[in-house]
């Protein structure tokens, strides 16, 4: 038998460990590649008109978070369809953290509890990322009705419902179920006057041709310093702090009225987890600072961070909720 010299076996062994060098090299190198999410823009799809108080939250908070980022992000607005244009647009994109969506209630609860055929699945179609603030609702009256607290409205419902109506900003939309929600929880029903936005039934509440409205605390905190409309209660468990002299209904005697706007950020569905990860801790930081605080509470909103969890539990817990107050109000879509 011949025995392999002794340089011989060297260079076997050395071209054995090169070759297992190159090929653990070659395995790692893509992941090594991987350039560190993001590396261009990121786009927020905001499925509501520019100047509402959804969009306000948007620029506010995507301002912001293209800074934690270092990459802009790109506001871009598709209204319609009570959010369905935007949140299936969204829903569409490619799961890879450079399209996110800026939801509510009315994107994750509402649609689904009166629209059986949306081009989205409220949980099926994205994953929640984080819940950046709330936008606490409120029943206005127009200054030359003669209530002016919850008490008195509820007897004046429940004795003449054919005297009154209510303005919201659309059917279907959370002014909307609010407004039920109130009207089921006093015990009457009034009719209800649905407007394309908030604009237009503010106007018509501020010249008289709807006594009552629901709107958000952002859309009547203007009106209110201005004298222009009353407040009769907000519809949150707790005062707003930007108008702390206006009590809830839970003060008045009606706990189950605890409604509110919520701004919910989702990418699509398979979003890479290390990119959510990203997000929702950036989000965190953001809701954090007293800068976006200031700036959210001047404009009528409520700072609040729930994470992924806690954004999937509230679409889970509200979603029979609003199916509920859909089917006794026989709310439908337009």
């Amino acid at each position: 038998m011949n025995t392999p010299h002794p340089q011989a076996l060297n260079r076997r062994w050395c071209g054995a460990v090169l070759a297992g060098l190159v090929a653990s090299l070659g395995t790692a190198m893509p992941a090594l590649a991987q350039p560190a999410y993001p590396v261009r823009p990121v786009t927020l799809v905001v499925p509501y008109p520019p100047g509402g108080s959804a969009d306000t939250v948007g620029r506010l908070v995507g301002q912001r978070l293209s800074v934690e980022l270092g990459q802009p992000v790109l506001i871009d607005n598709r209204p319609g369809a009570g959010t369905a244009v935007g949140a299936a647009f969204a829903a569409k994109a490619a799961p890879d953290g450079y399209t996110l969506l800026l939801g509510s209630g009315s994107t994750f609860t509402m649609n689904p509890a009166i629209r059986p055929n949306l081009p989205y699945d409220a949980l099926g179609s994205f994953d929640p990322i984080a819940i950046v603030a709330r936008i606490p609702l409120i029943l206005l009256a127009n200054r030359n009705v003669p209530i002016g607290n919850v008490k008195e409205f509820a007897a004046a419902v429940r004795a003449t419902p054919d005297k009154y109506s209510y303005a919201s900003f659309g059917t279907g939309t959370s002014s909307h179920f609010t407004g039920e929600i109130i009207l089921q929880a006093v015990g009457a029903k009034i009719m209800h006057v649905p407007y394309r936005g908030s604009a237009p039934a503010m106007t018509d509440l501020i010249g008289g041709q709807v006594p009552f409205s629901v709107d958000t605390v952002t859309a009547a905190l203007p009106q209110l310093k201005g004298g222009k409309v009353k407040a009769i209660a907000v519809t949150t468990a707790q005062r707003s702090s930007q108008l702390p002299q206006v009590p809830t209904f839970a003060e008045a005697g009606y706990p189950d009225v605890d409604a509110d706007t919520w701004i919910m950020f989702v990418a699509p569905k398979g979003t890479p987890a290390p990119v959510r990860e990203r997000l929702e801790k950036a989000l965190a930081k953001i809701v954090a600072t007293p800068e976006a605080k200031a700036a959210l509470q001047a404009q009528g909103v409520e700072p609040a961070f729930g994470g992924a969890a806690a954004s999937v539990a509230q679409i889970e817990r509200e979603l029979p909720l609003m199916r509920a107050v859909a089917r006794r109000a026989n709310i439908q879509p337009d």
